[in-house]
């Protein structure tokens, strides 16, 4: 395993846990700790964010490249994410099965369809 690939894995696997634990906190009302988890999971987004820059200057790229491409991509992930967050909801919250997984089957097509954007099709 290369050094830049066990960096990642380690931050990954902190920073995930850490913004996994502070949502837990902030949706869990028994918990009680809404201020305390937006601050575990604020925790969790930067150990990602230093992970990604961690792993471009390791893999000698620029850090990050600012393009239309780029932010297109980025825009279509968090519409989405947000088409697949919202079929759960309407699963678990909403008490709407059939629509809620019928919604939450399209969010995860759009979100396959980030590979081939990403990589390209060869």
């Amino acid at each position: 395993m290369k050094k830049k690939n066990f960096i990642a894995l380690i931050m990954g696997t902190i920073g995930g846990l850490l913004f996994a634990l502070g949502m837990c906190m902030c949706l869990l009302p028994e918990w009680a700790a809404f201020k305390q988890g937006v601050v575990v999971a604020a925790l969790g987004v930067i150990v990602l964010i230093a992970m990604a820059l961690t792993v471009r200057k390791m893999s000698g790229k620029p850090a990050i490249k600012l393009n239309a491409k780029a932010i297109g991509t980025v825009v279509y992930g968090i519409i989405a994410t947000i088409v697949l967050g919202v079929g759960m909801c309407m699963v678990m919250v909403w008490d709407m099965m059939l629509w809620g997984i019928i919604v939450g089957i399209i969010g995860i097509v759009l979100l396959l369809c980030l590979i081939p954007i990403c990589k390209g099709l060869e």
